[in-house]
Order: structure tokens, then sequence, then C-alpha cells
């Protein structure tokens, strides 16, 4: 066998994930971080498969003191990051920020995972976030569905997708694709969307993005993840990556549902979620753009239970009141 046929790798991932010149990954059930989950009795928590051929499974959370005997529980959707490459609902970043979400905004909150690149590039991960959603418009239209979710106090009428990095990427696709009101999802009403430091991309760097790295992201990574989830041959300016670019849908004249963008201020990715909140807000977009000072990625759900964590659930719990309010 010359040398030369032998597989390489040719882009790795912290070990998490690796590629090989002849297309082939391995992925490793090590995560090369540390994060301890301490689980009280706040929150319940269960598995659910919600579609058989893809395998995909999501997590639902429910808190087990009620805010108030007569008030229902809103359901929040939370769409993991790892730059459609990594993540699952299962990771411990992952799973603790869902247990600080359904505990500090008593809500109940669904947690999907969603097929991965380089082995299923996108629209995949899109595809199947709107999967579960169907899957809860699903259970809400059958006679027999999910006892948490058929549960008279969980409210199937105030839906919040919240979306970190990828995640929200995905969001902002949802939105779209859904439009206001969601009438697709009927009796399943997404109510609003948080975007965590959206993963959007562009040929043409940002002054974010030429800025100093992140401890745990850096411009080559971002790269690489657009390299290995896009379309073979798909650039950052792709639909998928950019909202505005050259080839991307007109967002003038749609109807979204109110949105709230939430960065830290050290993010690389924070100049393209201020532009995308400058650019809806001048279209004449309900958005909202909130930045925490010096703060870096995953600032939240990498530390859910610390001081910023405590001012991010209340902002989110601002913008959950202010639109509740008005139905």
């Amino acid at each position: 066998m010359k040398m030369g046929s032998v597989p390489h790798i040719v882009e790795d991932f912290k070990g998490i994930l690796q590629v090989y010149s002849d297309g082939s990954t391995l992925r490793s059930a090590t995560l090369p971080f540390n994060i301890q989950v301490d689980e009280d009795a706040s929150v319940v928590w269960k598995d659910c498969c919600f579609h058989n051929d893809n395998n995909l499974h999501l997590r639902l959370y429910k808190p087990t003191v009620a805010s108030s005997p007569t008030a229902k529980l809103p359901i929040l959707y939370y769409l993991h990051g790892g730059g459609f490459c990594v993540g699952s609902r299962t990771w411990p970043n992952c799973h603790k920020c869902c247990l600080r979400l359904s505990s500090g905004l008593s809500a109940l909150v669904v947690a999907p995972d969603y097929r991965l690149a380089p082995e299923d590039r996108l629209p995949a991960a899109m595809e199947d976030a709107m999967t579960s959603l169907k899957w809860l418009q699903a259970q809400a239209l059958s006679g027999n569905g999910d006892a948490w979710l058929s549960d008279q106090r969980v409210d199937l009428s105030r839906v919040f997708v919240v979306g970190d990095s990828s995640g929200g990427n995905i969001a902002h696709h949802l939105a779209v694709q859904l439009g206001a009101g969601s009438p697709g999802l009927d009796p399943v009403q997404v109510r609003g969307y948080v975007l965590m430091a959206p993963f959007f991309g562009g040929t043409v760097r940002t002054r974010s993005e030429e800025g100093p790295s992140e401890a745990l992201l850096n411009l080559e990574l971002l790269d690489s993840f657009w390299r290995l989830s896009l379309p073979v041959g798909g650039t950052a300016d792709h639909p998928f990556a950019n909202p505005f670019g050259p080839a991307s849908p007109s967002l003038e004249s749609q109807e979204l549902d109110p949105v709230l963008m939430v960065v830290g201020g050290n993010e690389l990715l924070k100049d393209r979620a201020k532009d995308y909140a400058t650019k809806l807000k001048d279209m004449g977009k309900k958005i909202e753009y909130v930045e925490f000072e010096g703060k870096e990625h995953g600032f939240f759900t990498n530390d859910p239970y610390s001081e910023v964590g405590d001012s991010v659930l209340h902002v989110i719990q601002g913008f959950i009141s202010q639109i509740s309010d008005k139905f």
C-alpha cells in the first residue's frame, strides 16, 4: 500500500471530531472539558424519540414547583450549539443550561438533538429542528400524547425558541420558515426567538472576527465548521450561513415574531449579531439587542448559574413576559 493512500486527519476538533482525507469521520464520547452538573429536586427530566428513522431524541425538562398555582408553563425550545458539527442534549453544558432555564424561568424546556455535519451537511440540522417542532404539534393533536405536554399547566400557545450559536442560526431559519404566529404548527404557537450569539458567516471579515481569539473559539475553527457543514462547494455567503448574503432571500416583506439577541462583548461573532439586529430593526422588525460587556462565546451556556447567568435569565424573562402580556 502506498503511503499516500493511507487516510490521514484533515480536520480535528479537540479530538471530539476527526475528519480523514477519505471523508470518513471518528467521533469520541470523551469530552475535552469538565463541567460539573449538580442536579437538585427543582427539575425533573426525561428523553423522548422524535424521529425514529434518524434515531433522533429530545430531552424534556419540567420544574417540580410551579411559580404560582394558576400560572401555565411556557415552552422553551433549546437548540444547542457546536458549529453544526458537534454538541448534543446530553453534553453537560447543554444539560446544565436547560436545567437552569427550566427552574429559573419556570418553563417546560425541550432540547432536541439534530443531525451533525460532515456526515449530514446543512440543511439537515434545520430540517431536524423543524421536525422536532412538528413532533410537538403531533403531541398536541394526539389524544394520547406525552403526559408532560398534555398537562393543563403547559401552555402550547406560548412557545419560545432559544438558539445558542449554531442553534441561533437554526432559530433564525425557523423564524423565517414559520412566519409570524407559526400558523403551520397550530395549535402550537411560537411567540418569539432568543438568539444567543448566532453562528452567522460571510466571506468579508468583520472587525470582531479579526480581533483576538477567544478561550474556546478562534477564526480557524469557525472556518473549519463552515467547510464541514455547508453544502460541498458553498462559501460563508451561502444562505445557510449569511442571512444577508447575495443569494439569501430578502427579509423586508417577511413577517417575523419578536427576536431577542444576546451576545458577549468580546465574542468573535458579535459584529454579525449586531449587524443582524440593526438590519432587522431598520426593516421594522421587533428585535432587542442585549450585549454583556467583556463576555466570550458560551458565557451563559457554560456557566448558567453565575451572576451574569442570572442577568441573562432576567433579560429572557422580561422578553417572555412582555410578549405574554399581550395575549
